[in-house]
Order: C-alpha cells, then sequence, then structure tokens
C-alpha cells in the first residue's frame, strides 16, 4: 500500500521531512490500546513504543501520539517493530475531557476528515448529547455528518419527529437514515468515503457502529454480538483502530465514550451554536447578559419561539462547564511547571 493510500498528501510529507531525522521515516498510528502503539507505513504494520526523550519532552497528554497520528518512526529487528520519535503536526483531532475528577485532556484520534455522529433511533436519541459530540467535532476542525441508525425499528412518524427536533436545535449538518437490517443508507455513507481521506465513527456502545464498518469493508470482519430485546447491541471496541476500506478510504472505529466533558472548546463552541451567537450579536448591548437588559435579541427570538428554549439552556450549560473546565487546566498546568521546574533544580544542583 502507498502511503498516499494512508492519507499522506504533500502537507503531511512536508512537515515529515522537516521533522525526521536520518534512518527514521514516516508512518501512521493505527492503533492504541493502553499505552501500546501500531504504525503502519508501505510495508505494513508493526508495533511500536515510544522512546524515552518523547515521554520526556512531551509537556502533556496532548503531545502523546493517537489513532489518525502520522510520527516520525525508526525500525529495528528486520523492521519487526518500530520506536515512535516524534509526532507530525495535526491537521485535526478529536479530544475531550478525561473522565473522572481529573481535569486534563484525552486526546482521541487525529488527522480526520469527516466524522460520523452515530446515534440509534431506537434507544440512544439524544439531542443534547448530539450538540455535545458536535463542539468536539467542531472544536478539531472536523466536518460532521450525523446517522441515525435502526430506522426499522421506529414509525415514520417517529423518524419525523426525531429529525424535526435536531433541525430546532439549530443543527444544520447533513443527516443520513440508514437500517443495517435492511441496508437503507448504506450506499449515501459509501458515497461519501473517498480514497486516501479518514473517516471516524462517534457514538455510544451497541448503536450499530461495528455492524455498519462490517457493511463498509464488504465482510464480516469485526466481531458483533447479538442484540438484545431492547435492539441494543452488546458488542462494544475494545479499542481504537483504523482501518482500510475498499474504496481506499480510512476509517476509524473506536469504544462508545459514557462521558464527553467538554474542556476548552471555545471556537468548537460558537461553530455548534452559530444560531445562537448570531443571536446575541443583535443584542442593543455588547455585554448583554441575556437576563433582563431592555433589547436582548436571545429573550425576544425564545419569547417569539423563534429559538428553542432547551437549546439555549444546552449552549449555557456547555459554556459553563468549558469555561470552568479550562479555568481548572490552566491552574493545574501552572502547578505542572512549577513542579517541573523545581525537579530540574533539584537535579542541576546535585551534579
Amino acid at each position: 500500500m502507498e502511503l498516499s493510500e494512508l492519507g499522506l498528501d504533500s502537507g503531511f510529507e512536508e512537515q515529515a521531512s522537516k521533522l525526521c531525522a536520518s534512518g527514521q521515516c514516516v508512518a501512521r498510528v493505527t492503533a492504541v490500546d493502553r499505552g501500546r502503539y501500531v504504525v503502519r507505513d508501505a510495508q505494513g504494520e508493526v508495533p511500536a513504543e515510544l522512546t524515552g526523550k518523547f515521554l520526556y519532552t512531551a509537556a502533556s497528554s496532548v503531545d502523546m501520539p493517537c489513532v489518525g497520528d502520522w510520527v516520525c518512526a525508526q525500525y529495528h529487528d528486520a523492521d519487526s517493530h518500530a520506536s515512535i520519535h516524534d509526532v507530525v503536526p495535526r491537521r485535526s483531532f478529536l479530544r475531550r475531557k478525561s473522565p473522572g475528577k481529573n481535569i486534563d485532556f484525552q486526546m482521541i484520534a487525529a488527522n480526520i476528515d469527516v466524522a460520523f455522529i452515530v446515534q440509534s433511533c431506537h434507544f440512544d436519541f439524544n439531542v443534547r448529547r448530539l450538540e455535545r459530540y458536535l463542539v468536539m467535532v467542531n472544536e478539531g476542525h472536523i466536518e460532521p455528518v450525523l446517522l441515525l441508525t435502526k430506522t426499522d425499528l421506529v414509525s415514520a412518524q417517529e423518524l419525523e419527529h426525531m429529525l424535526a427536533n435536531i433541525r430546532a436545535a439549530g443543527i444544520t449538518a447533513r443527516i443520513i437514515t440508514l437500517s443495517n437490517q435492511t441496508g437503507e443508507g448504506v450506499d449515501e455513507v459509501m458515497a461519501l468515503v473517498v480514497p486516501g481521506k479518514t473517516y471516524c465513527l462517534l457514538g455510544s456502545s451497541g448503536i450499530g457502529k461495528t455492524t455498519l464498518i462490517n457493511r463498509l469493508l464488504g465482510k464480516n470482519e469485526l466481531e458483533t454480538r447479538s442484540v438484545s430485546g431492547t435492539g441494543e447491541g452488546r458488542h462494544t471496541t475494545t479499542r481504537r483502530h483504523l482501518v482500510t476500506l475498499d474504496k481506499g478510504g480510512l476509517l476509524i472505529d473506536m469504544p462508545g465514550m459514557r462521558e464527553l466533558g467538554i474542556l476548552s472548546a471555545g471556537e468548537g463552541l460558537d461553530d455548534s451554536f452559530a444560531d445562537i451567537k448570531t443571536r446575541a450579536s443583535r443584542c442593543r448591548f455588547a455585554d448583554c447578559s441575556h437576563n433582563n437588559e431592555p433589547g436582548c435579541a436571545i429573550r425576544k427570538a425564545i419569547e417569539a419561539g423563534e429559538l428553542n428554549p432547551e437549546h439555549y439552556q444546552s449552549y449555557l450549560k456547555l459554556k459553563a462547564e468549558s469555561d470552568f473546565n479550562e479555568m481548572s487546566y490552566v491552574d493545574k498546568r501552572k502547578k505542572d511547571k512549577a513542579f517541573g521546574m523545581m525537579v530540574k533544580s533539584v537535579l542541576k544542583h546535585k551534579r
């Protein structure tokens, strides 16, 4: 397989040529599982590990390689394994707040062109969760496409109601409805897959992501399990990995995410709630809090039924969460930096 088929273009190639030292070559990370890596070049996949220097110089979790990254790799022992020396600057990324109480970023995947955000029409449909996914995707400069699966388990009226709720939330992304049972919509998804481009599937566990991948692959390469009585699948992907489709596109499968914490969303939040941002610019006062000020365009739109109040409350909640986590993250980074300087000072005086 040529590297161009893995997504390497002139831009990545130019950056890699400046970054990779003699004896190193560019390869793509195709799997990450608990700190273990698999990289792929034109000859195939091999396991890889990070060099000590890389670990020492990495300032935070954001600097660690993730699925989809292009890296500078050095091969050893007849090309049976490799060491990762550096990460080529990312063009796009998916990240979230680390699960739990820890205030830090968790890198999910990188260099993605299109994110398929998947929800089941039967048990998983949730507009507020869609908004969270869209913030993540827009923040990382990735094009979103919404996939509503298992349409065979709901009526046509229920499906229309779901679509109306999505549009009422100001979501303008393309929507494809599909059924893994009948195959409806699968051809529409396949038509979007372009050779050399990278795609990912985002969504909860058991909603048909793996079944869809198998349809796109044209074979049951990934294991799935039976579906429960509620229509909820039981299969769970256990690691993030990149697979090659017959049409030449590249697809990243990943475990379902139970937590979608927002950290320092910024531009992604504004892009996902562009309707609110546009209306807020029409308020009489630039610092309008949208509470009791006269001439508030947000309150006027809600009262006129032009703006869904639940959509606006979701925006406020996500913004408050992002702002709070960002302040906590900045404070954490200051403490980490101070601790690092203290350690270097101690080591220097011991010499």
